[in-house]
């Protein structure tokens, strides 16, 4: 933590805060956000959370996510929480880009930032940094903070339950990106009084019936498989869009049913979006998918899972990735 003196004594008196995150906030997103808000609230600083675009509906149990401001939809009150705001909070984002018109808006008002974040590369310009890429999640890295600022007595089930759901969203139900230190904190949220049990029924078990529609419609029709190069691909039309009233988080997951296929490495998730098409990734073992990200997508991400996007059309996208293949065979075969 770069800086961390600094916030500590920050923090020390009464302050107006604005958290954070990015655009279609996942469990993670969510879960850092409203469980660092929690306990800065408990500390009797006045705290607002603001984010680009809503939240997947399952999410919708979580204590207090019906106070996030949404700034797509509601864009004034977003700006007065960030322009009121002595100290901005940038969680689970690495820059500004990922946030869209909020993040012009952030770039503009001069304010204090405080990044905490496991992307690779942050590009911010923080006054206070806590950046850790062997970070499970971002909701593990505000249990370390919190428990910098000496307040783990402090963390109540509420923010137990909000850190427990980002860390078990983003290792994939502890699957991948664990440590001993993550299994510690879990352990220590479970004291806090975590039904894992429940939570997980919560996030994982709570789906309308046209999520299984849509998913059984992607293996059965949109999943392309190319053994010789251990790869996978699903993708989805506009018109998809329209026959299965797709929303946000509707199509969270389903990338992650291509890699349950034993042979197969490298799973691409292609979604065609009004003015762009988005590109989730996800690998096994050594391969990453970063430098595919990053080098051809204007993406990014984890060794493991990445993102990018395209402005080219999905039948050429889709010509693109699938012309990228025999570059990575070697790898992707050994």
């Amino acid at each position: 933590m770069e800086n961390m003196e600094g916030i500590k004594s920050f923090l020390a008196v009464p302050r107006d805060i604005c958290i954070t995150s990015h655009r279609n906030p996942d469990g993670d997103a969510i879960g850092s956000s409203l469980g660092l808000a929690l306990f800065l609230t408990k500390q009797g600083h006045t705290v607002k959370v603001t984010m680009p675009s809503e939240y997947p509906v399952f999410f919708s149990w979580m204590p207090q996510i019906d106070s996030i401001i949404i700034y797509d939809t509601d864009v004034e009150h977003s700006k007065k929480a960030l322009e009121d705001a002595d100290l901005i909070f940038a969680l689970d984002y690495n820059s500004l880009d990922r946030i869209d018109k909020m993040g012009e808006y952030i770039h503009g008002l001069n304010k204090k930032i405080a990044l905490i974040d496991h992307h690779l590369l942050p590009d911010i310009n923080a006054e206070f940094a806590l950046s850790d890429t062997t970070a499970s999640s971002t909701s593990e890295l505000i249990y370390l903070f919190i428990s910098y600022l000496g307040g783990v007595d402090q963390i109540d089930k509420d923010i137990a339950e909000c850190l427990y759901t980002g860390i078990v969203t983003d290792t994939g139900s502890f699957k991948y990106s664990t440590s001993a230190r993550v299994f510690r904190i879990v352990g220590n949220l479970l004291d806090k009084g975590v039904d894992d049990y429940t939570l997980q029924n919560l996030i994982y078990n709570s789906l309308p019936e046209k999520n299984l529609r849509l998913l059984g419609h992607c293996l059965i029709n949109r999943m392309e498989i190319f053994p010789e190069y251990r790869a996978g691909i699903i993708w989805l039309t506009k018109e998809d869009y329209e026959t299965f009233d797709i929303k946000r988080g509707d199509t969270e997951g389903i990338v992650n049913y291509l890699l349950m296929i034993g042979n197969v490495v490298f799973a691409t998730f292609i979604t065609e979006q009004p003015n762009i098409v988005k590109l989730s990734f996800r690998s096994k073992g050594d391969f990453s998918v970063q430098e595919i990200a990053r080098k051809h997508f204007k993406g990014g991400g984890h060794k493991n899972a990445s993102g990018g996007s395209s402005f080219k059309g999905l039948k050429a996208t889709l010509y693109k990735l699938k012309s990228l293949l025999p570059q990575y065979k070697e790898a992707l075969n050994n």
